[in-house]
């Protein structure tokens, strides 16, 4: 450390070391108020709390699968319908929750305006989930 001496080399010069003895005092002292009054602080209220599932409630939706066959019959989970019996089929389940998923299985040789039909009064009955059946095998 450098303090000022007798000698008359260095007269008049301002010291440039920081005094860091009570700045460490100040800190440790602090240190020791803080770990005192820290644990004075904490108000713990004991309760319960409820535990949370980590399972989700999926609900399965139903699948019907509406099958049209080559000479334009619909079949209604296997049971043959007419047009005006599918259509109020659809009005039942499109105000059901959750509402099923309508999967179409159409033969290969029925014309597409069968199929369309279908889908058309599906739509309007409010299905929203319409899929399709298809045979991933290569056609000839």
């Amino acid at each position: 450390m450098a303090f000022g001496g007798f000698s008359g080399n260095r007269a008049g010069q301002p010291v440039a070391e920081i005094n860091m003895i009570p700045l460490i005092d100040v800190m440790l002292v602090l240190l020791v108020i803080f770990i005192i009054t820290a644990p004075l602080l904490t108000h713990a209220v004991k309760i319960d709390l409820p535990r949370a599932s980590h399972q989700l409630n999926v609900v399965q939706r139903e699948n019907v699968h509406l099958s049209i066959d080559a000479g334009g019959i619909v079949y209604w989970n296997g049971e043959a319908l007419d047009e005006g019996a599918w259509r109020a089929r659809m009005a039942d389940a499109a105000k059901v929750e959750p509402q099923p998923e309508l999967h179409i299985r159409a033969d290969g040789e029925l014309a597409y305006q069968r199929v369309v039909t279908v889908m058309s009064d599906a739509a309007r009955a409010g299905l929203t989930r319409i899929g399709f059946i298809t045979d991933p095998r290569a056609t000839r």
